[in-house]
């Protein structure tokens, strides 16, 4: 995908530009020649200007364009006042591409979708569903709930996480300082009194000395290893390859593949309250999903095409759990399959909250306990040869 500057003459004759992302310029003409315009110039823009876009505020644009939309603004002036008060020059580029779009008569989903790599793909088939029904301010407060509740699970994963990190950062800054400092200077008093050593404490002193003698090395040694694992960790390939090990370990893959449900459940019933098929918000909900069960979904995919009932396709293909297939198969049968997935999110989120808290009180403690044996051993190792030469002298 390129992205193309595009000088267009509207059906009033008003000359304006848009800034859209198309694979060619002949597709670009042929887009705006089927929405009526007369293409005056093509030119490919830098692909930075994608990059900066990408920054912009989603969010937080949906719930002040709300806030105006509620006010009984129309949507062009919405936008226009949103654009004035705007100060970053790349979302401001972005508004006015929007302005732009829309006094040219595109509609509000064209206009977002023209501005790729922007707005997600979820955002804008609501706001075109919305524009079936006429109800822009719902599909944009349904939108906005949608990403307070996503962000919240994520942002409770992420805290829980941030205890652990810094009790092995610290506790692993504590271990080096003590080998690469404190044991050192040990070792050169030791080896002066001579005697005979513990073999684990001569095994530390040993270490010492080589840190004494080759400082520079085995600090530039650890600084390489540390760019490395980071390097490899950056990896596709390794990402994927401890997201299947973690997968495989007891109590965490199901976790893991609850956790994906009810993000995909999430996005499931957004779009589906929205207006969206249930075929096209199965689609769209598919990145979501890890890469072991986007398969899985696929093949549920091609059965409800073939008629083929939505809560045993998949269940089939193991993407429900006992209370999904229940809920689902209620919301069949009624008809608000929608407001069942917003359940059945809901549950399995409120479950993995408790089992994230669960696993926080556990991992906290073992490894302080780790971290304490660690350190202990490596004084006590220091100081048993102190113990030993004070006997030798009493």
């Amino acid at each position: 995908m390129a992205r193309f500057r595009v000088k267009i003459l509207d059906a009033q004759m008003a000359l304006s530009e848009v800034m859209m992302e198309s694979t060619s310029e002949a597709d670009v003409h042929q887009q705006m020649l089927s929405r009526g315009m007369s293409v005056l110039s093509v030119t490919q823009a830098p692909m930075t200007l994608s990059r900066g876009a990408q920054k912009f505020p989603v969010q937080l644009f949906s719930q002040e364009l709300l806030a105006l939309l509620q006010s009984g603004l129309p949507l062009v002036e919405s936008i226009e006042t949103l654009t004035e008060r705007e100060t970053r020059p790349a979302v401001r580029g972005t508004m006015d591409a929007l302005l732009t779009g829309l006094r040219n008569g595109l509609t509000f989903s064209a206009v977002l979708q023209a501005q790729s790599g922007v707005f997600p793909e979820l955002f804008v088939a609501m706001v075109r569903a919305a524009e079936r029904t006429s109800d822009l301010d719902e599909a944009l407060a349904r939108y906005i709930a949608y990403r307070q509740q996503t962000d919240a699970l994520r942002n409770k994963m992420v805290s829980a996480a941030i205890y652990p990190v810094m009790l092995l950062s610290v506790g692993g800054l504590v271990v080096l300082f003590l080998l690469g400092y404190v044991v050192p200077r040990f070792s050169g008093i030791f080896e002066e009194a001579g005697g005979d050593l513990p073999f684990a404490s001569r095994m530390l002193i040993d270490w010492g000395k080589l840190m004494s003698d080759h400082a520079i090395g085995m600090l530039l040694g650890v600084v390489a290893f540390i760019v490395g694992v980071i390097a490899l960790l950056r990896l596709p390939s390794t990402r994927a390859s401890l997201a299947r090990a973690a997968w495989q370990l007891p109590g965490v893959g199901e976790n893991l593949r609850v956790f994906q449900l009810a993000r995909f459940y999430r996005t499931l019933s957004m779009l589906l309250r929205g207006g969206i098929p249930a075929i096209q918000a199965m689609q769209m909900s598919r990145d979501l999903l890890a890469a072991a069960l986007r398969d899985k979904l696929d093949a549920a995919i091609a059965q409800v095409r073939e008629g083929r009932s939505l809560t045993d396709t998949l269940t089939t293909h193991g993407l429900t759990t006992s209370v999904a297939q229940r809920l689902l198969r209620v919301g069949e049968k009624s008809g608000s399959l929608g407001d069942m997935a917003e359940r059945v999110a809901a549950f399995h989120e409120e479950e993995i909250s408790r089992w994230v808290d669960w696993l926080t009180r556990l991992i906290g403690p073992a490894l302080m306990l780790v971290i304490g044996v660690v350190i202990g051993l490596i004084v006590v190792l220091m100081y048993l040869p102190i113990f030993q030469l004070a006997e030798t002298i009493q």
